[in-house]
């Protein structure tokens, strides 16, 4: 049976899950939520996932939500993407900071920034959380001296949770100019066979939505 992944093109988070499920080569499809429209509020959705949130993988009787659960469920099931022996608590440690220090900034900066209505647009928030992203980058830039993966020498859901925001092009603090390791790190994930951006991975896209 093809599991299917509820999700949309604009969410981050959403394609962390999809590109583990793409790049592990999980037998899945998409089914697009129409996010934008309030379908994530809507009574059967919040029975699928009562959170409220994408990305939920279903499978049969399986129903999962949270990225990273997603792309831990991949990885136990193809066996791919989970790190050498031993590095299973590294590639953790990495989904967790990702979560909390990277996505977290990207993807609200990023929605406040382009998907409010301008005259709502926090210019306070925003700049707290663009500071928060900076030191977020910095970190990662860092740690990928001298190295071409975030764990290990292949490719793990550390790379692909952490990569979530940054390929996005609408602005929201970030660009690849301005983190020379980050870019690299970021050539070598879109190098990888089957990598796909999230506009083309996933169904939803904010040109969809402009005025005519």
């Amino acid at each position: 049976m093809t599991a299917k992944l509820h999700c949309f093109g604009e969410s981050g988070n959403a394609y962390k899950a999809a590109l583990t499920l793409e790049l592990s080569g999980y037998d899945w499809e998409p089914v697009f939520v129409d996010f934008f429209n309030g379908a994530t509020r809507s009574p059967e959705f919040r029975k699928l996932n009562v959170m409220g949130e994408v990305p939920v993988f279903e499978e049969e009787a399986t129903v999962i939500s949270q990225s990273g659960a997603i792309m831990y469920h991949a990885v136990t099931r193809t066996g791919r993407l989970g790190g050498a022996a031993g590095e299973a608590e590294e590639v953790l440690r990495w989904v967790l900071w990702d979560n909390h220090k990277m996505s977290s900034q990207a993807g609200t900066t990023r929605f406040l920034m382009n998907f409010l209505p301008e005259a709502k647009r926090p210019k306070e928030v925003i700049a707290f959380l663009q500071a928060r992203l900076k030191t977020a980058c910095a970190t990662l830039d860092t740690h990928l001296k001298s190295r071409d993966w975030i764990v290990g020498a292949g490719p793990t859901i550390a790379d692909i949770s952490a990569c979530g925001y940054l390929y996005y092009p609408e602005p929201f603090g970030f660009a690849r100019k301005d983190w020379p390791e980050i870019d690299r790190w970021l050539g070598n994930i879109s190098a990888l066979p089957g990598w796909k951006h999230p506009y083309d991975l996933m169904p939803g896209n904010p040109a969809d939505r402009a005025p005519n």
